[in-house]
């Protein structure tokens, strides 16, 4: 059975439950799905709209979630509007068919609810599945509460379908934390939905037999390259689309999404980079701290592919000591993925800050207004003397 949701004002639902609603908005025309904790609730509740007919959708229950992106990929290829949910090791048995969807160009949106890899066998949030998939040529949203994850998808359609992308697009949320916590949230009428994303027009089908298209045919060398230029200049015209897209939703709707968030960082000395759920946990450190008459503030990532490595530099240009928070390790004994991203980002800086890398929260460990404010400390302790303990540790231990 369907959840009752009336589209006006505010209304209390778990992350879970406003990114299924998102989708009977859109009503895709597939969604091959593989329920797997913590992403389970979403096609769950989805799979109630579809039962209630009041969507359109044809919703393909796979057997595994290779199969469920693989029959998105087939949806797809046919000219079918296409979404999926999935998690932690659902995600990376899809690692195959995450390429081939990228690499054909197709504009599926699959909502990703970050949970940890194993193992050890663990079901709680980190964000290993996403960034083990940050190379596969998927544009990467992050969302720090349920409002943003719910507006995300609206986006997220725009964008992958857009004609100067035509790539699949991954929007993010914290497991358990954004996807099981309720949130008062704003609701988009239906009408105003549909006019937002439009009617999908695919720019190929398999099934266009006066202009049949190929897909997936054998490329040799002479030619490899060239597909995946063309796919990474794709890539690079996605950064202007999201600020395109976030600026059109925010006119519409009055609330405005960009590549990244800033808080209390025009006058910072030092900053904390850090994404999703735990940006609010560090929202109220630097208020506690600004309390005191430290200069800190927070820089949240929204984009994460394509990497706004330019607008990360001048954002970061001002402040002395730079922290990114990771809630992976990339085992490569010097930094998370986020780190190296933006310490690459800041190194043509002629004044560079320095950057430290901190690894955190993994599998779900708690991250407390604490642990960010001992992280500004060292932070403002570099920023004075200019020296670094260590460039790479683990925190929250």
């Amino acid at each position: 059975m369907a959840l009752n949701i009336t589209a006006k004002g505010q209304t209390g639902l778990t992350g879970n439950s406003a990114v299924a609603y998102a989708m009977k908005q859109v009503n895709p025309d597939v969604c091959a799905a593989y329920p797997i904790t913590p992403s389970t609730q979403i096609v769950e509740d989805f799979s109630g709209y579809v039962a209630d007919g009041v969507v359109e959708t044809e919703l393909i229950t796979a057997e595994s979630e290779h199969s469920a992106m693989s029959a998105c990929i087939g949806a797809a290829a046919a000219g079918a509007r296409v979404m999926t949910a999935t998690s932690s090791q659902g995600l990376a048995l899809m690692w195959e068919m995450l390429y081939i969807a990228s690499g054909l160009r197709l504009p599926i949106v699959i909502t990703n609810v970050n949970r940890a890899l194993s193992a050890p066998i663990n079901i709680h949030c980190d964000h290993s599945d996403s960034m083990g998939a940050r190379d596969s040529g998927w544009i990467q949203l992050y969302s720090e509460t349920v409002q943003e994850a719910y507006d995300n998808i609206f986006q997220a359609i725009r964008i992958a379908e857009n004609k100067d992308v035509l790539l699949p697009a991954m929007v993010c949320f914290d497991g358990f934390i954004t996807s099981h916590g309720i949130e008062n949230i704003t609701l988009i009428d239906d009408a105003d939905v549909r006019d937002f994303i439009g009617e999908f027009r695919p720019e190929r089908s398999l099934l266009d037999i006066e202009n049949a298209p190929t897909f997936g045919a054998l490329s040799l060398p002479d030619s490899y390259i060239i597909f995946k230029k063309q796919q990474s200049e794709a890539m690079t015209r996605a950064k202007d689309v999201v600020i395109e897209v976030g600026r059109e939703f925010g006119k519409r709707f009055g609330r405005d999404y960009g590549l990244f968030e800033t808080y209390r960082l025009d006058d910072a000395e030092v900053a904390i980079v850090i994404l999703n759920s735990a940006a609010g946990t560090t929202k109220v450190a630097v208020d506690e701290l600004r309390k005191q008459g430290k200069k800190v503030g927070l820089l949240r990532p929204r984009l994460f592919r394509p990497f706004p490595f330019a607008e990360f530099a001048d954002a970061l240009k001002s402040v002395k000591a730079v922290a990114c928070l990771d809630r992976v390790d990339s085992m490569s004994s010097f930094g998370g993925p986020l780190f190296t991203e933006v310490r690459s980002a800041l190194y043509e800086l002629e004044k560079r800050p320095k950057v430290i890398s901190r690894i955190y929260g993994l599998g779900g460990r708690d991250y407390k207004v604490k642990d960010a404010a001992e992280v500004f400390d060292e932070l403002l302790s570099v920023a004075s003397t200019g020296k670094t303990e260590a460039v790479m540790k683990y925190i929250t231990l």
